[in-house]
């Protein structure tokens, strides 16, 4: 690997205009009355949720988008953003994951890795179970290649 990759996934939840189904039953996670919760938060205030699970998927993404596919992408250095749009339905679990980034290959990981979130308590808006509508970046950061990293590729190069 060449090029130094910093990933930030910096992941902010935010309301997002959806194209309403149908289906009125979802509710997005900025204006939920409770939230759906994500395995191991405590049923605390719907604020302290809420973080509880912003932090949550944050860790996850962090641990699973699996950055030697990017890095074998050879992009050229900059930050890179991703938009993720998914909805945790009335059972709790993860449905209809839409990515939208710059490069195909990363719109595909990104929904690879949020269509594995765990399932969750499913949110609730006036007692009854509901739809939650749910947007993430996933913000990262591909470094240019060290001066020690050049000479090594031009190395490599001349070898082959």
């Amino acid at each position: 690997m060449f090029k130094k990759i910093l990933f930030l996934a910096s992941i902010i939840c935010y309301s997002v205009s959806f194209a309403q189904e149908s289906e009125t039953d979802n509710v997005a996670f900025a204006v939920i009355e409770n939230v759906p919760v994500y395995p191991g938060c405590t049923d605390e205030s719907n604020m302290k949720l809420k973080k509880c699970m912003s932090d949550k998927i944050s860790a996850f993404v962090n641990i699973h988008f699996d950055m030697k596919k990017i890095a074998a992408m050879d992009l050229p250095p900059k930050t890179y953003r991703t938009s993720v749009q998914f909805k945790i339905d009335n059972k709790g679990n993860v449905v209809d994951v839409r990515a939208r980034a710059e490069y195909p290959a990363i719109e595909k990981e990104a929904v690879r890795v949020v269509s594995n979130l765990p399932q969750m308590k499913p949110g609730k808006q006036k007692g009854k179970e509901v739809g939650v509508l749910y947007a993430l970046p996933i913000i990262f950061k591909i470094e240019p290649p060290t001066k020690k990293e050049l000479k090594r590729k031009n190395k490599n190069k001349r070898k082959g």
